[in-house]
């Protein structure tokens, strides 16, 4: 199974959470403590559904990145969504 988690700076740590698992957060010092801290939540919150005999979510969040350009868009111009 795979999540989509997205991770936030906070004013003095980071913060995550994952989209598709309401609640499902954690917090830590480092982007990479937050990653850690988050997969022990995913996996808590995954076995608890499934303790309470619920079907864990399917992943259904997009996660993508979009190219914004320097130089405003011209009128008429539609702006398109670029992978970089």
């Amino acid at each position: 199974m795979r999540y989509a988690i997205v991770i936030e700076k906070a004013e003095s740590n980071f913060s995550g959470y994952v989209p598709d698992l309401p609640g499902c957060v954690a917090t830590g010092a480092t982007v990479e403590e937050t990653e850690s801290e988050l997969l022990l939540a995913i996996q808590f919150h995954l076995d608890g559904l499934r303790e309470d005999g619920l079907t864990p979510p399917a992943a259904e969040s997009i996660v993508e990145y979009v190219f914004i350009p320097a130089q405003p868009f011209a009128p008429g111009d539609a702006p398109q969504a670029a992978r970089r």
